[in-house]
């Protein structure tokens, strides 16, 4: 039996030990309400990261279609982009995949060519990882932009309640000279 056979075979466990593994990166009483709750509307977070994983496991056995890991990267990404984590805890769990994987494979990988493809296996992993990590910073950088123009506004309505700014409907707003 192949790789790609076993894998299959224990595809339910593996994604369901995927998804306790991105769980366990929330807080106790977080991560029990994801767990528990399955209904997509009470549960959207969980849902949608049960749903994520399971397209990017599908994936790791067809052609790396760049814009099909990103549909299902970039909901879960998205919503570790706004949570507490350091980038690294945000995307460790992809690479967690490998362990879980080489737990489930380790009979097979006496095989050469058995071993041959849980390294190709796991070079696909780290291009699934490469891309959330492009997703990741493109989200904190729009968080970022988001911010600054929130500052921004803030900043320039204080000066207009001031008075320190007259507003030209022509052009761009004017500092007045404080004496």
């Amino acid at each position: 039996m192949g790789l790609a056979e076993i894998l299959e075979q224990h595809k339910g466990a593996i994604v369901n030990k995927w998804f306790q593994t991105v769980i366990e990166t929330y807080p106790q009483d977080t991560a029990r309400f994801l767990k528990n709750r399955k209904d997509q509307f009470a549960n959207p977070v969980g849902s949608t990261t049960l749903r994520g994983l399971q397209g990017l496991f599908d994936s790791l056995f067809t052609d790396l279609n760049r814009e099909q890991i990103i549909g299902y990267l970039d909901p879960i990404i998205r919503i570790r982009a706004v949570q507490d984590f350091t980038p690294s805890q945000a995307l460790a769990f992809i690479f967690e995949l490998k362990t879980i994987l080489r737990k489930r494979i380790n009979q097979a990988l006496d095989d050469k060519n058995a071993r041959r493809a849980c390294d190709q296996l796991e070079s696909r992993i780290d291009i699934i990882g490469l891309i959330a990590f492009d997703i990741y910073m493109q989200c904190r950088e729009t968080i970022f932009s988001l911010r600054t123009n929130d500052e921004h506004r803030k900043t320039l309505q204080t000066f207009k309640r001031a008075k320190l700014i007259v507003e030209d409907s022509d052009v761009q707003p004017n500092l007045k000279s404080v004496t």
